[in-house]
């Protein structure tokens, strides 16, 4: 199983950086007040560190907004995964429980402020791509929603071999490779484009996997594909 990113993708963002956690023989059963905490910490902070007037604007938003634009997405009506969690947390809502490793995401995301999401590798069928849809893909039902529909022709997808696993990049992810309770094996990406540098998104890997050791009994290797490193072995 590999993780690559296409050329296809790199002509549009050649800059991007996509940081990669691979995390194995994870206990992601149960609740961690710890980890609760600190997702409260980081979304009750954001008010003050972003606040909802300026949100648009803000650098770690309005690059995504950018890039959604470049695929034809509106970035109004798919707002990135950061921008969606930057949201709520400035209106005062928290990210609800979903399970540890989603908490454990969430809280890195909002602390630095970085889109951040993760599959199954049970789930995954084949290799992974980042890559731009063709005009005929497979239908993919996403979370939350009841019925599966095609990505657009042109926009960012992850896929894998039966299909889209995460549409317009980072906007939302399929229900087929979520993460569960029961997830054991998992991808944890977090994705940065100028001016987000390269030590932000090491950061962000470096602090998912130092919680996946420390509170998950699991291994984690990360690493940072870019332009010149377009491929990891998952």
């Amino acid at each position: 199983m590999r993780l690559t990113l296409l050329p296809e993708f790199l002509a549009l963002f050649p800059e991007a950086l996509v940081g990669v956690a691979v995390v194995r023989g994870i206990d992601n059963r149960g609740e961690d007040a710890e980890l609760a905490a600190r997702l409260k910490t980081a979304a009750d902070a954001i008010p003050d560190r972003v606040g909802a007037a300026s949100l648009t604007e803000h650098p770690r938003v309005a690059v995504w907004r950018e890039a959604y634009r470049r695929f034809g997405a509106k970035p109004k009506d798919h707002p990135s995964s950061v921008e969606n969690l930057l949201r709520r947390a400035a209106k005062g809502h928290a990210p609800s429980h979903i399970n540890r490793l989603v908490d454990l995401y969430n809280a890195v995301s909002l602390e630095a402020l970085l889109p951040a999401g993760a599959e199954d590798l049970a789930a995954i069928d084949g290799d992974v791509e980042l890559t731009v849809a063709g005009e005929a893909e497979a239908p993919v039902r996403l979370l939350g929603e009841p019925e599966p529909r095609p990505p657009k022709a042109g926009e960012v997808i992850y896929r894998d071999r039966q299909g889209a696993i995460c549409r317009r990049w980072n906007w939302k992810e399929a229900d087929r490779t979520k993460i569960t309770e029961s997830t054991r094996d998992a991808i944890v990406v977090v994705e940065g484009l100028p001016p987000i540098a390269r030590a932000d998104v090491e950061a962000a890997l470096d602090g998912i996997a130092r919680a996946v050791r420390d509170r998950f009994g699991g291994t984690a290797a990360i690493a940072v594909l870019d332009a010149g490193r377009t491929g990891l072995e998952l």
